[in-house]
């Protein structure tokens, strides 16, 4: 019975912080979603019929995008446990092992959906942020010109208050999230019984009729219908925090009937009066309640923000582990959750793009119409990936693999196509966005990949060396020596270096490799392979998963001692190669030469491996080499 009560307090705290952090993007899309949908530039007069018609696609598609999509289906597709893009990637990477020709599209195909999640980092934080404080015009027009001023000090006061972690005020964002919700409901109850009529849009007919019999305007009105579910990526992404219970518990129990009740009582305002179309979110509400509802809303999207920094940083992290990215500093903000993380280069280059984005943009409307672009292409490279890991990955059957997810594609193609055509209005933004950071990943993961097979192509092989090394063996010196290498069976250019500049070796050596699965977790136990090599030589393989912390100093330590080979850091020198890339023209070519000078002045601002693989800065010995590309 006891534990029974505690699994049942366990989950309703997890399901009340998962309202605070997952739900926070989506659930300030009532904020300007009605807005944008019934806007006049679409041509859709606003007329009763279209308004029950835009309603009901609005929840049908929250219905099918979330509720049957992310919910239902994705939401299975878990890498032991973890979700987002990332972790779906190397899911269905792995799933296709055995059909190599799918492997490289699998892969573009990833890293292109996650590059355009930088750009749904960039303009969830912007829209949000300004449609909240937007309020304040309505209630005045005396506030019109500090609206963007207020917008970017939030905003910088948000990102300035990062390093200090959410650990803090994480227990808030809950409460405030439930009071949020709470209020949307109230509001949207309020509007409906003005007029009840517009429960008609329950019935998808008015849906089917609304995207069909207005012509192109009915395409292009997709566009902005989309704004009504930007955040769903989120329930998948955060599902390694929270577990799928309390996210679906969330959605069904409260998330979307507040969302769908507010959104239809925005829709009754906008029939009893259609001038409302100016801002029906905020003036839905009585007056008296207008400027509590800004700050609530403001505290909302902060939550909705702060949601979306947290996820840029977990999955840059995960880009890093997996080989996409360079090595960044990440700082731990919290001894207890190891998913809070605080990374100063990714925290101050999303500050400058998001102030000039709401400083370009100015409003939430000149926003919306980029947002989309960013938000319906992640989705749909995340159906496309679904596809083979529910295919290859779990054996279902073809025909049901294609129905499945090609239902899906054919949704998210709709909104995607439609959102492209808001590229000359802002959509170029998060493409933009997105290019760029696809070039430096792809750039990346080339580069890594040609100056591995040429460092290869000159080494020499580790176990014939150290045979012919000890029959005259070099003078023997106290202590181990570490040798971080990339390749284990080859021998390390620092112990080459090493042995002839200072010809000798320490008593214990011990050549590290440190690899990353594409799995997000590896147990202690499975994380350590050790081989003796003979006289007082290892061979030590640590293997991580994509969202470990790879600390080396506690491998060594801890787990490395349990299989008989005990590491006294005081008495452990660690031997680094750092590598001097030359891009060159007449080098062994693998890229572009535009693309190799990108890669070395990558690879020149790397953070320091020592402080990545948590190494005592003083203990450690770099010996440089340089090498063409």
């Amino acid at each position: 019975m006891a534990n029974g009560t505690s699994q049942q307090h366990s989950r309703a705290a997890l399901t009340l912080a998962a309202l605070g952090v997952v739900y926070g993007d989506i659930g300030t899309s009532p904020l300007y979603a009605v807005k944008e949908t019934f806007g006049a530039g679409h041509g859709i007069p606003l007329v009763p019929e279209n308004v029950l018609g835009g309603l009901s696609t609005i929840f049908w598609s929250l219905m099918i995008v979330v509720s049957l999509k992310y919910v239902t289906l994705i939401m299975r597709a878990d890498n032991k446990g973890e979700g987002g893009i990332m972790a779906l990637l190397a899911l269905a990477s792995s799933s296709v092992r055995q059909q190599a020709r799918w492997r490289g599209a699998i892969l573009l195909l990833g890293v292109f959906g996650a590059s355009l999640f930088y750009g749904d980092a960039v303009l969830t934080p912007a829209i949000s942020v300004l449609s909240a404080v937007e309020g304040l015009a309505v209630g005045t027009s005396a506030f019109q010109e500090y609206v963007l001023p207020i917008s970017v000090g939030v905003l910088v006061g948000l990102f300035v208050g990062q390093r200090f972690g959410t650990a803090r005020v994480g227990a808030l964002f809950g409460p405030i999230t439930v009071a949020w919700f709470l209020a949307l409901a109230a509001v949207g109850v309020y509007g409906i019984a003005m007029h009840p009529a517009i429960l008609a849009a329950l019935d998808p007919v008015h849906a089917a009729r609304f995207v069909t019999e207005h012509g192109f305007a009915s395409f292009v009105v997709l566009g902005s219908v989309l704004l009504a579910f930007t955040g769903a990526e989120a329930l998948y992404a955060d599902m390694g925090h929270f577990g799928a219970g309390p996210i679906r518990t969330a959605w069904f129990g409260l998330v979307f009937p507040a969302l769908t009740l507010n959104y239809f009582g925005q829709g009754a305002l906008l029939i009893a009066d259609p001038k409302t179309i100016a801002n029906p979110f905020y003036l839905l509400y009585p007056s008296w309640a207008l400027f509590p509802m800004v700050a609530l809303a403001t505290a909302a999207t902060v939550i909705a923000s702060q949601a979306t920094i947290s996820g840029t940083y977990s999955l840059t992290r995960q880009a890093i582990q997996l080989g996409f990215l360079p090595r960044m500093n990440v700082i731990q903000t919290s001894a207890k959750e190891l998913g809070q993380i605080y990374m100063p280069a990714v925290n101050w280059t999303l500050l400058v793009v998001i102030v000039a984005a709401v400083l370009g943009f100015e409003s939430s409307s000149r926003l919306a119409s980029a947002y989309g672009v960013a938000v319906t292409g992640t989705m749909l490279v995340t159906t496309f990936l679904t596809f083979f890991v529910i295919r290859f990955g779990w054996g279902y059957n073809l025909a049901l693999c294609a129905v499945a997810t090609g239902f899906f594609m054919v949704v998210d193609t709709a909104f995607f196509s439609s959102s492209l055509l808001k590229i000359h209005e802002g959509g170029w933004f998060p493409l933009a966005l997105g290019a760029g950071v696809f070039v430096l990943m792809t750039t990346w993961r080339r580069g890594r990949s040609l100056l591995l097979a040429r460092l290869r192509s000159g080494s020499v092989p580790l176990e014939p060396f150290l045979k012919s090394l000890f029959i005259e063996p070099p003078h023997r010196v106290p202590g181990t020596a570490v040798y971080l290498s990339a390749a284990p069976d080859a021998v390390p250019h620092a112990l080459l270096h090493n042995l002839n500049h200072n010809k000798v070796l320490h008593e214990r050596v011990v050549f590290l490799t440190v690899m990353v699965k594409d799995v997000p977790w590896v147990p202690f136990d499975q994380r350590v392979a050790l081989e003796p090599l003979g006289h007082e030589c290892w061979r030590v393989i640590l293997q991580f998963g994509f969202k470990n912390r790879p600390d080396v100093t506690q491998a060594l330590t801890e787990l490395c001692r349990s299989q008989g080979l005990p590491v006294n850091m005081m008495e452990t020198s660690f031997f680094l190669s750092r590598e001097t890339l030359v891009p060159s023209a007449a080098g062994p070519r693998g890229m572009a030469l535009w693309r190799e000078r990108l890669f070395a002045a990558m690879a020149r601002n790397a953070g320091s491996a020592v402080a990545y693989f948590n190494i005592p800065p003083n203990r450690v010995i770099e010996l440089g080499t340089q090498v063409e590309i």
